[in-house]
């Protein structure tokens, strides 16, 4: 297998963790309510998403209220990981490799 293709696969094992984390962590806020943080469950994926939404609110303009940060990480980390599946078809059919 080609080193560029490897790093592709790992970055998007990486993005896929980092989405479904923040989509269980929404699920369970939801389903706790106001005494999420209580959970460690929701603890745990918060450490997890921790670094991802630190480095969406650097990013996002000021106008974006933290309560929105996650949601809008979710979706870049979607939109990444959709990119990172482009550039992965791409890169195999380059390699001329059926992937």
């Amino acid at each position: 297998m080609q080193f560029d293709i490897t790093l592709v696969s790992i970055l998007r094992a990486l993005v896929e963790v980092a989405g479904l984390a923040l989509l269980g962590q929404g699920l369970l806020a939801v389903l706790a309510g106001k005494r999420r943080q209580d959970n460690f469950v929701y603890r745990l994926f918060q450490v997890v998403t921790g670094p991802v939404t630190r480095a969406v609110r650097r990013v996002m303009p000021r106008f974006i209220i933290d309560a929105h940060i996650p949601l809008v990480s979710f979706f870049l980390l979607l939109w990444l990981w959709i990119a990172l599946a482009v550039l992965k078809r791409y890169l195999c059919g380059m390699h001329g490799l059926s992937c």
